[in-house]
């Protein structure tokens, strides 16, 4: 079977390698989709702070169980699943305690372990979902995101009747806004610099946009909202100005979730949030409850993956896949990869 392999930043090459038998207690899984996040783009550009090389990349997927180790229940042939890529020590205080996504010991694969970015794929039967008979590969492959976004919705002081500002338009930003607006949201607004990615955000149901390009943020949020502000802001972007914007235009005693992760050490007015008594939070990948409930958002209706889809590459074709996202930086989203042809 064909396994990708980046050896060093900018190059990828692929080797033929056996179709790994699974063990005790893992799954062998025919790999359709792979998605390709911010993160691996980091990878791609040597930036990824906690990744070295060689590494095979892909953690956001897709794929069909086609044979079963011993000892594995509950799962069979020919069942549609996705991989929750967290390699945890189950021992640590947080593994001990149900936060396995913060585990002391934590490893990401396509990060710090062998991604998924072959043909198949032998793995941990605890780390397989079940995805509905009638969900796409594609919509599959991108419950991984979706399930950010679950997670960070889940992590606020409940959105339902709130009004509720994401910054940033990207799939997690516009994943943060629909999961939002599903779970009870009264309104929810969101900005971006990208005129395509806002007009995709309205394509996906979310009535309230902004381009901070042109529009101060503060006005804007005083528009749609009136003098009682937002309740909840969520960071998506991840940089000084979003949160910078994110800071100053907070109603005093209201919450603020930093979603992004911040490529440089941050430069913000925390006196401003210590004076105005902002709860500033974050948000750290998923856990398997947020899968389900993302599986159970997609299956209702109530999230548009599809839209979000910008382009398929074949699998041979991973570094055109990188390229195609560096040139159209503010109109692509989600890049899949089709494993099998």
């Amino acid at each position: 079977m064909l396994q990708q392999i980046m050896t060093e930043p900018g190059n990828i090459e692929f080797r033929e390698i056996p179709v790994p038998e699974p063990k005790t207690g893992e799954v062998l899984v025919k790999i359709m989709k792979i998605g390709i996040c911010g993160s691996d783009i980091h990878v791609y550009h040597g930036t990824h702070p906690f990744t070295s090389y060689p590494v095979t990349q892909g953690h956001e997927v897709a794929g069909e169980i086609v044979k079963l180790g011993e000892n594995v229940k509950g799962l069979s042939v020919g069942r549609k699943v996705t991989i929750e890529p967290q390699v945890t020590c189950g021992t640590c205080y947080l593994c001990r305690h149900g936060k396995y996504n913060l585990c002391e010991e934590l490893k990401v694969m396509g990060f710090q372990t062998t991604g998924v970015a072959s043909e198949y794929f032998a793995v941990d039967a605890g780390k397989v979902t079940l995805l509905p008979d009638e969900m796409s590969y594609d919509e599959g492959a991108m419950i991984e995101p979706l399930a950010v976004a679950v997670h960070a919705v889940n992590q606020s002081w409940g959105v339902e009747d709130k009004n509720v500002v994401v910054i940033g338009a990207g799939p997690i930003g516009n994943l943060v806004a629909q999961t939002a607006r599903a779970k009870g949201a009264k309104g929810v607004l969101i900005s971006d610099v990208s005129g395509r990615r806002l007009e995709i955000a309205e394509e996906c149901g979310i009535e309230l946009v902004v381009n901070a390009k042109n529009t101060d943020m503060g006005e804007a949020i005083l528009k749609c909202f009136g003098k009682d502000k937002a309740d909840i802001i969520y960071d998506c972007a991840g940089n000084d100005i979003s949160m910078g914007q994110a800071i100053k235009y907070a109603r005093k005693g209201s919450q603020i979730i930093l979603v992004a992760v911040f490529g440089k050490m941050a430069n913000v007015d925390l006196a401003v949030l210590n004076d105005h008594e902002l709860d500033l939070n974050t948000t750290m990948m998923y856990r398997h409850e947020d899968y389900l409930e993302a599986i159970k958002l997609v299956k209702e209706g109530k999230i548009n993956l599809k839209k979000l889809m910008s382009n398929h590459f074949p699998f041979r074709k991973y570094k055109e896949a990188y390229e195609y996202i560096d040139a159209n930086r503010e109109i692509a989203m989600k890049v899949l990869i089709d494993v099998q042809k």
